[in-house]
């Protein structure tokens, strides 16, 4: 790990001095690549310069430990530098962690409501408004792609650009099934009803990572339905693409134009056509990755929003939180840091 460590050091130099010359801002693919690898090294050299100063520090301390006049206070300031070492390392390990390389990027979001009709669907547009609060407080950029609602105000299914900066990374963790335990609006007798809605989470990629064959494309324009008025009624802006090897349907009909709608359309088919290649590569590898969407069912959920007591639980970690209005209003931070942290350790564990 030392080894590494130092090349890493020296390679952070070599990048500071690069971009400290004014030609490597006359190539704007270069800067962005050399300001890329900065980004990634720069926490990780830190630390490492903090774990040498670390070392420094306890090796003068050594002589002090002896002497009887110094001895007390030196071993109060040893202990906690001996404590500071061994989290710096921990750190460290982890951070060495070979990252995903789609942790990068941004992501389509898919919300669609699964068991239980109606209250599904207001569970599904609660979910929405969720990752939306969340996505304001984190300074990303939402922009919708495709929308269908239910007369009540539900959602019965939604797709969605989540943009900004190491997205998926915070994102990829929120596929799967959530459940709500609660009293629907809809119901009179005040029972509580178990509903779920499934969430998938696809890296948004781009054309050279992921082609696609206009050949194997049927693209249809059609109009768009729900709110917009005269303009949307009168022009067919609206595209379906399908995918005919494998019958997947992508349809965009958010933007007024016709060309946003099919750039948009293109880059979801293209975030689900290659989740599922990198599933089909993956699935012989047992517990290396889960479906993102499964089937819906109740005993499928990786989280639990119960309102009547006020709690959220994410299974696959064991944590539970007694703040379900503030999770419900964007505040996901805590859950997320815990399966980040789940991962690299499942990772570090493995290697």
């Amino acid at each position: 790990m030392q080894d590494r460590l130092k090349r890493m050091a020296l390679r952070l130099e070599e990048l500071e001095t690069q971009l400290a010359q004014p030609e490597t801002y006359g190539d704007p693919e270069k800067l962005a690549r050399l300001t890329r690898e900065q980004k990634e090294l720069t926490p990780i050299v830190e630390k490492y310069r903090r774990l040498q100063e670390t070392h420094r520090e306890l090796a003068g301390l050594t002589d002090l430990l002896s002497d009887p006049e110094c001895r007390d206070l030196a071993r109060a300031e040893y202990d906690g530098l001996k404590a500071e070492e061994e989290r710096l390392e921990e750190e460290l390990k982890l951070l060495l962690i070979p990252k995903d390389p789609m942790d990068d990027k941004s992501v389509i979001l898919e919300i669609r409501a699964g068991v239980g009709g109606e209250e599904a669907a207001l569970f599904a547009a609660s979910l929405y408004r969720m990752y939306a609060m969340h996505s304001e407080k984190q300074g990303w950029r939402i922009e919708l792609a495709s929308l269908s609602e239910t007369e009540l105000g539900g959602i019965k299914e939604i797709s969605f650009l989540v943009e900004g900066e190491g997205v998926f990374a915070r994102l990829k963790h929120e596929s799967g099934v959530h459940r709500v335990q609660r009293v629907p609006e809809t119901e009179s007798g005040g029972r509580i009803h178990t509903s779920t809605c499934t969430v998938a989470v696809l890296p948004q990629v781009d054309e050279v990572e992921f082609h696609l064959d206009p050949a194997d494309l049927r693209i249809d324009t059609f109009r768009a339905s729900g709110a917009g008025g005269q303009h949307i009624n009168k022009t067919e802006s609206a595209i379906r693409i399908t995918h005919l090897p494998t019958g997947t349907v992508v349809e965009c009909q958010d933007q007024r134009s016709q060309h946003k709608n099919k750039d948009r359309a293109l880059s979801i088919l293209r975030s689900r056509l290659y989740e599922q290649a990198v599933q089909e590569q993956e699935a012989a590898i047992a517990g290396q990755r889960r479906s993102q969407v499964g089937t819906g069912m109740r005993n499928e959920r990786i989280r639990t929003y119960n309102f009547p007591q006020g709690r959220v639980t994410d299974h696959r970690i064991g944590l539970t939180l007694y703040k379900i209005d503030a999770v419900m209003n964007g505040d996901l931070e805590e859950i997320i840091d815990g399966l980040v942290l789940a991962e690299r350790l499942e990772k570090q564990r493995s290697q």
